[in-house]
């Protein structure tokens, strides 16, 4: 017995639920959206702890973003809890100001300072590095040896597993170098969390979609294409795992994530440290780039405003992706490219299908590493591509 749908939306993640909200509401074309986790939003599901702490289930998001289209879609689904994100390191048995800011420059000193000494302290240590062939020049071009060694190195060693000479330069170029005080992780204007977290911003466009989208969550698309009877499918899964794996596996780096609840009681205990009450650590996010086997221990609770006594962190350990690791970095390198683009080629030819045509959106169907903002503006501007085609039918 076959389903019939419009639309075969495979993952229910950013761009899935975006294409599928917009799919039913502009088009009236119904839709099934199919999952392989037990539940929607992807990496960006959020869910409460038995504590009732809002923890992020596949580690922090940080929504951010300078496009207004991207903020006033989402805007409809949820209102907004404004923030700074704020990071700090660990290492050398203390906590630094993160990214390097003149804060960061101070404490190395042992003293106050100014912008102008520390822009001239990096004009002399940084390295003369024009064109950066790797991460490791990247860094050294922008903050020197001291904070390369300090806060870089190791960090990304173990995100990695590989040295930072072998990895391409944009890997490191996402984190801001600053000579004045501002200490945010993020440059956007917009920066903010969903005010009752992602889920519920999740569930909210679901509920506009209705009648038309249906979503079957712990379902495999290679079990139900066949069966599924729709003209058009949106791909938002790994596009070797839809080729089946033709031209060779994509390399990926995974995550595995270690949970730990405080009650109000053993908070108490690590107020000290954490200088806030309620909090077991003194920032939503602290990176580890010494000898331990996680890189950054986060508490998101910094970030949401959630007003509970309790409170969760999150410790990320990276690991290699196989087996039933899920991906979550491409691993950036000239033969990763290659692979990719074959399948890129794979896909174009699908694209333009008369039995069924197939689009491929979102990180893992391009191989790319985005931003929630990006993958959302991405979807939008893949469904006006649809819609206009639709309404010269």
């Amino acid at each position: 017995m076959a389903w019939k749908f419009d639309f075969l939306i495979v993952g229910a993640g950013f761009s899935g639920l975006t294409m599928a909200e917009r799919i039913a509401t502009r088009l009236r074309k119904s839709c099934l959206v199919v999952e392989k986790r037990p539940h929607i939003g992807g990496n960006s599901h959020d869910s409460y702890d038995p504590s009732g702490v809002l923890v992020h289930s596949y580690g922090p998001h940080y929504f951010r973003t300078n496009n207004e289209a991207v903020r006033n879609y989402l805007s409809q689904f949820t209102a907004w809890h404004p923030v700074d994100y704020k990071i700090l390191s660990f290492t050398e048995g203390r906590y630094w100001q993160f990214p390097v800011n003149l804060n960061t420059f101070e404490q190395y000193l042992g003293r106050p300072s100014s912008s102008e000494e520390m822009e001239a302290w990096l004009a002399e240590n940084c390295q003369k590095i024009e064109h950066p062939k790797n991460s490791e020049d990247f860094v050294l071009s922008k903050v020197g040896r001291v904070f390369y060694e300090k806060f870089f190195k190791g960090y990304t060693t173990k995100q990695w597993a590989c040295s930072p000479k072998e990895l391409d330069a944009s890997v490191c170029a996402r984190i801001p170098v600053r000579t004045n005080r501002d200490d945010r992780y993020l440059n956007e204007r917009f920066q903010a969390m969903p005010k009752n977290g992602y889920t519920a911003l999740f569930e909210k466009m679901l509920e506009a979609a209705r009648p038309f989208v249906e979503v079957m969550t712990e379902t495999d698309f290679a079990k139900i294409a066949e069966k599924t009877q729709a003209s058009e499918v949106i791909y938002t899964g790994p596009i070797d795992e839809f080729f089946r794996w033709k031209h060779g596996h994509l390399p990926y780096r995974s995550l595995r994530f270690e949970t730990e609840s405080f009650t109000a009681e053993a908070l108490l205990q690590r107020e000290k440290i954490s200088g806030k009450k309620g909090f077991w650590q003194p920032a939503v996010q602290v990176n580890h780039p010494g000898e331990e086997a996680f890189t950054r221990i986060v508490e998101i609770k910094h970030a949401t405003g959630q007003q509970c006594e309790n409170s969760a962190i999150v410790r990320e350990y990276p690991q290699d992706c196989t087996g039933d690791a899920e991906p979550y970095y491409p691993i950036c390198s000239p033969a990763s490219e290659e692979i990719f683009q074959k399948y890129r080629a794979m896909a174009a030819a699908l694209q333009t299908g008369r039995d069924r045509r197939v689009s491929f959106i979102g990180r893992l169907a391009n191989y790319r590493y985005f931003n929630m903002d990006q993958v959302v503006g991405i979807a939008l501007h893949e469904f006006q591509k649809l819609e206009n085609r639709y309404r010269e039918k």
